[in-house]
This record gives structure tokens, sequence and C-alpha cells, in this order.
């Protein structure tokens, strides 16, 4: 955790990985991020991964550093408590960020009548109001045909949920320019921000409309090559499998270096009527490169491989497995400053991450766990509505309002 938005309060209703992944990351950055849910839990709340016991590792893990109020949303009391949690007054509150339905007395319309500057963020499927999730998207965008051995003519889906961190991060952005805006204007305003639309921009972005529009090209898979560039996996001669990238000329020179191959890929290059200098000629005769790199990665032990790589700045990376990664690897545990070993309540200790990034004026702090649900459901409503001891027990007692569940 890094302490640069502290002050900051975010109201949160949420599930799955796009909007809880947005609070999880301003609450690592210091915000106050306070989830509701429904007593007992939402539909994610025992979501796998799991322990043997059914806590959910996967809640925790997109919940951490949040507090938790646990309410009985079918009631309206419930529900007039969350519109003023919602609406609370200062400068830094004001906020909702989700990705359930905004609808009824979470409307924009209905919050903006108690708070007039009210910022709510509305994380949803598609721009028609359709449901959608990384799965499905990334059937609408195309990648499955990209994915996966070239010749292959079915989808290959992939396991990384790139829509739904790319949206969470963008969510926790846009959130802040709204702020930002209303800290200028004294306007709040409703955002929609929807799953599909951030897939399709990302392929404007990147280029792939602009190939088709203006090219008229279809791109096809690539296999394990880069794409527009040169770049592949080889396996060494003690079968330890490694992906070597030559993006930029400095990376092309010291491959070269690292290989002693510029002899002879220069004699490739002249056989085929190119120029390796040149990135797009490099992928061009990306098969006839890794036919030479081939040979020579497979005739050196990895050890020796790495070293000479390293040696001369080639940009490569070793494979490894989940469990290579999570067990062996020093990056992912606390030798790593983003690492910190925490105890999470009802699931045990292990190393949970802070936010990547380095602030070079503020001191990172641990790693903070997920709260219990409903852990802080008391103190939320004395600190912040002003409810008196008496009152919050009056609420446990209609069951309008719960704590922790029993260990």
């Amino acid at each position: 955790m890094q302490a640069i938005l502290t002050g900051l309060r975010i109201i949160e209703a949420s599930a799955f990985v796009a909007a809880p992944m947005c609070g999880m990351t301003l609450a690592q950055l210091g915000a106050d991020v306070i989830r509701f849910d429904q007593i007992g839990g939402g539909i994610d709340y025992r979501r796998w991964p799991v322990t043997g016991d059914n806590h959910s590792i996967y809640w925790a893990d997109l919940n951490k550093g949040k507090r938790s109020i646990a309410v009985d949303l079918r009631q309206p009391e419930a529900r007039e408590l969350i519109q003023r949690l919602i609406c609370a007054p200062g400068k830094d509150a004001g906020i909702l960020s989700t990705n359930l339905p905004a609808k009824g007395w979470l409307d924009y319309t209905a919050l903006k009548a108690l708070r007039d500057d009210v910022i709510q963020l509305a994380i949803v499927g598609d721009r028609h109001g359709g449901s959608a999730v990384d799965y499905t998207v990334n059937a609408q965008v195309g990648y499955p045909y990209l994915t996966g051995p070239e010749g292959e003519s079915q989808p290959v889906n992939h396991v990384m949920p790139a829509w739904d961190i790319t949206t969470a991060m963008l969510a926790a952005t846009t959130l802040l320019a709204a702020l930002r805006f209303r800290e200028t204007t004294g306007r709040g305003q409703k955002i929609d921000l929807a799953l599909a639309d951030v897939a399709l921009a990302t392929m404007g972005h990147l280029g792939f409309i602009g190939e088709r529009i203006i090219n008229h090209t279809a791109r096809q898979r690539g296999g394990n090559y880069l794409y527009g560039a040169f770049g592949r996996d080889f396996v060494t001669k003690d079968q330890v499998r490694v992906m070597v990238i030559a993006i930029s000329a400095k990376m092309w020179s010291g491959l070269l270096e690292a290989t002693g191959l510029r002899d002879a890929l220069r004699e490739t290059a002249t056989a085929l009527g190119l120029d390796f200098e040149r990135e797009g000629d490099r992928y061009t005769a990306r098969r006839e490169i890794a036919a030479v790199l081939e040979r020579w990665v497979g005739a050196h032990a990895y050890a020796d491989v790495a070293r000479a790589f390293d040696a001369h700045g080639v940009c490569w990376g070793k494979y490894q497995t989940l469990t290579e990664l999570i067990d062996h690897d020093p990056d992912c545990s606390p030798a790593n400053p983003i690492f910190h070993a925490v105890t999470q309540p009802d699931i045990g200790t292990y190393p949970v991450p802070g936010v990547p990034a380095h602030f070079g004026a503020v001191t990172r702090q641990p790693a903070r766990r997920a709260a219990r649900l409903g852990e802080h459901t008391d103190e939320i409503l004395a600190d912040i509505l002003g409810l008196s001891s008496a009152e919050i027990g009056q609420l446990h007692d209609r069951r309008v309002v719960a704590g922790p569940p029993a260990s």
C-alpha cells in the first residue's frame, strides 16, 4: 500500500473482476473504499479458488484494503442507509462505483436528489445494456482466432481476463478524472463504462482496425511468433524453453552479438533480398531467422544461453509454470517490495501484492488484507452516518445490518 489517496472515500457495490479490482487498486493507493454486500455475501463470495472449507481466496485477493458493511438489501431501511453512505458530505466523498444493476434506489437520479454533485461509475457488459464477461467480449473482438498454433481453425480461449483487468484500470482512472472535474466545476456526473467498448477501443489503439480498413488484410494466427518483428520460443540443449525478442535495433544487435550469428544472418538476409536492420523485414523472414537461431540455442545449455543473453542485453525470458513461479521465483515473494506476507482471516498467511507503482514521495506500507464480510459495519455506521450504539444495536436486532460471521 502507498497512501497517496488518503482522504478519498468510494462506496462500492461489485462482483467478479473489473469493479472489485478498480476499488482494490484505489484502496491500495490509500483511498477508503467501502464495499457493501448482502448479509451472507454476494454472487461471487464463494467463487473459486476456495480453501478446503469453502472460503474464497479469489474474493479476498480482489478486496484487499477495503472496509466492509453487510446489510439486508431487501429491506428499505438498509437501502436508505446505503444511500446516505454514498451521499454523505465531504469534498472527497459522494462516489459510487458499481458493476451491479444501478437501478431504482441506486439509480443516478435517485442519488443526485440526495447529493447534487454525486459521482456514479457504472461498469456494464455492453453499451446496449446486455450482459458480457471477458470470454464473451474476447470472442466478439476476434482474439480467439489469433490465439493458438498456426493452421488451427477453431477459436482458442486464453485464461487471462484481459478486458476485465483493462476495464478495472480504466475505471480507476475514470473515477479520479471525474473527481478532478468535480473539484474544478462543482459538478458530479454518471459515467457508463462498457467492458465491450474497452475491448473495441483497444483493438483500435493497437492498429487492428486500421490495418483491416486501410490494408484490406486479415490478421492470421502466428503461433508463438511475435507479430510485426522477430520473436519466438526456443528450446536449449538441456530442454529449457526460452522466449527471445528483438524489436528494436539494439535488441537485434545484442542478439547477434550474443549468438555470434551476425555473418550467418547477414547471408540469410542477402539471399532473401531483405535488410534485417528493418523490423518489418525481420518479421517477414521470421521462419528463416528462427531456423538459424534454433540451431544455436539447441546446441547450448540453458546456463550458457542465459549468460550470453544477459551479457549482451538480449530481451528474453525463461518459461516457467505457475507452480515454479510461486514456489521458486523470488520476484513473486516478499523479496520483491510489492509483496508482503499477510494473514488473511479464514484463509491463512501468504504473499499479497500491493500496488506495483513506486511513489517516491510516500513511504510504501505493507499490503493490507481483505476485510471479513461485515467487519466494519458498526464503525462505518457510527463514524460516517453518526449513529449511536443504541441505534446500531436496534439495526442488528431487526437484522437490517450484520457484523462478520462467526469464525
